[in-house]
């Protein structure tokens, strides 16, 4: 069996056990249509999907159309998206895009990747976020920071530049379970495969999941043993609270010397 071959056998599986576990797995951005997803989508960056649901639903009443954002008083949009951070450069970019979407669109978000990709503050991830929520269009799979970590972690990729991870996903899955598939991994990813302390135990697709980086994760030996980091690889010894290390009673014990050494030349 060849590596692609391989790869995809693993896909196939995992996908069919994340669908028995999330089968009704959908974005977790609050919106009613696509202009209101591609405004909370851009808003997302460096942000939790929660506190821009907490946002949006003001900034939505607010600017009900993309000519309302493209008209507004840019201090005023900077105000109303200050809490999802990175406010000055968010705000511009909804401004910009929602010019763009006015001048060539009618204020209307297109339904073309091509056309998404092209607007102010528009990456691909975004533009498979709205067309596979919003339109029900499979044109890639969303590759966020759960889908990146969570495809490196389950051997479905080893690139980590989401534009290959998305490419890898792609030719592993058929179309049809491209959306769901994002939709799922990023679920997996909040609920069980965090980054940090993965519940690999309670983990419903432990069996098929080859856990790179992951083995002996933040296990500590008792008594102090070695720590071994997310990728498996072992750290300096644990040292107690209140213990110096090794490295520091050396340090002292130099110093020492050197003070003894003075006295005696001193002398």
């Amino acid at each position: 069996m060849t590596k692609h071959h391989s790869r995809q056998a693993l896909a196939t599986a995992i996908a069919a056990r994340l669908k028995k576990c999330y089968p009704d797995a959908q974005c977790a951005l609050n919106f009613s249509n696509p202009l209101e997803l591609l405004i909370a989508t851009i808003l997302s960056a460096q942000c939790t999907d929660v506190r821009v649901n907490q946002v949006t639903p003001a900034v939505f009443r607010k600017y009900p159309t993309a000519a309302a954002y493209a008209a507004a008083a840019a201090d005023d949009l900077k105000n109303d998206i200050r809490s999802t951070g990175f406010f000055n450069a968010k705000a511009a970019a909804i401004q910009n895009c929602c010019r763009q979407l006015c001048e060539r669109f009618g204020g209307e978000v297109p339904r073309d990747l091509d056309a998404l990709v092209a607007l102010p503050g528009v990456g691909r991830k975004t533009a498979n976020v709205v067309l596979g929520t919003a339109f029900g269009l499979a044109t890639g799979v969303v590759v966020d920071t759960h889908v990146s970590r969570l495809s490196q972690r389950m051997g479905l990729s080893t690139h980590t530049q989401p534009e290959k991870i998305e490419a890898d996903l792609m030719q592993a899955l058929p179309q049809t379970e491209w959306i769901a598939l994002g939709h799922r991994l990023i679920e997996h990813g909040r609920r069980v495969c965090s980054a940090r302390k993965p519940l690999c135990e309670q983990c419903p697709i432990n069996d098929l999941c080859p856990r790179i980086g992951v083995d002996g994760a933040r296990r500590t030996a008792a008594g102090g043993g070695t720590q071994k980091s997310a990728r498996g690889g072992a750290k300096k010894p644990a040292v107690r609270r209140g213990s110096p290390s090794d490295a520091a009673k050396a340090k002292r014990g130099k110093s020492a010397d050197r003070k003894l050494r003075g006295r005696r030349s001193a002398d």
